[in-house]
């Protein structure tokens, strides 16, 4: 069984045709699929969805390009729209991105500190974005540590070497997306090989970032495999192993069967 931690089926090219996309799944030993909240908007959509399908499983979160749009989204609002619906298993995606800066540094750093905060009352996993963020995103991260036993996932991992290690002592997880797969990602690929099974996850983060060879293509849960593929060949095992472990991961992370 093969386990998708991260993707958005709550968006129109994955929703509107939803059945057809659990279907294929399936056919590639797709068994249950992790989707994950950006807005509130998109949070009534992720309930409808794992109201209806068991396979499905979800989360609630604003995703930080977000965060200026959903500025009362603190502590207590969290946990009122996740401590009542057992299929809400973590909290994300949050984090902070500054790349683009959609939302200002100050608003997505209080944001995040919001959802760990809420992450640590609930004892749930969560889910974190990171981009060209790695010292800040680190420091937060290692802050709430000292003090709880704070679950994280870093999803679609694509940093340094030194930020995976710090990650690691951390006990953090970190998901792998179909980036693996792409041409000239010699250095993310000597960091995947270096990450240890215990940590480590798979994602798709449909329905973007679909995997070779089917990029260009609206990414979904069944390109997994790809992934997965890529991922068993830099570390030189077979994908069975990957598959076993990573699976095995996401059922200790985020306490499901």
């Amino acid at each position: 069984m093969i386990i998708d931690s991260h993707c958005h089926l709550d968006y129109p090219n994955l929703y509107d045709r939803l059945d057809e996309i659990i279907s294929s799944a399936k056919l590639n030993k797709v068994e249950k699929m992790l989707t994950i909240c950006t807005t509130i908007e998109s949070f009534e959509k992720i309930k409808n969805i794992i109201a209806k399908h068991n396979s499905i499983y979800g989360t609630f979160g604003i995703h930080p390009h977000e965060t200026e749009k959903h500025l009362n989204v603190n502590e207590k609002y969290i946990i009122e729209k996740v401590q009542n619906n057992k299929k809400i298993i973590g909290i994300g995606e949050t984090g902070l991105d500054f790349y683009y800066n959609h939302s200002d540094k100050k608003v997505q750093k209080k944001s995040f500190i919001e959802h760990l905060l809420a992450a640590s009352f609930l004892n749930i996993p969560t889910i974190v974005h990171s981009r060209d963020a790695e010292n800040e995103t680190y420091e937060i991260i290692k802050d709430f540590k000292k003090n709880n036993n704070l679950k994280v996932l870093i999803h679609c991992f694509t940093g340094s070497t030194d930020f995976m290690k710090k990650l690691i002592n951390l006990n953090c997880f970190i998901s792998i997306s179909g980036i693996i797969t792409f041409k000239n990602v010699t250095d993310l690929a000597n960091t995947v090989s270096l990450i240890p099974m215990e940590n480590l996850l798979v994602e798709t983060d449909s329905p973007y970032l679909a995997p070779m060879p089917h990029r260009g293509k609206t990414n979904e849960p069944s390109y997994i495999i790809n992934t997965i593929e890529k991922i068993a060949q830099i570390k030189k095992v077979s994908a069975d192993i990957i598959i076993k472990h990573t699976t095995l991961n996401f059922k200790n992370l985020f306490n499901t069967n």
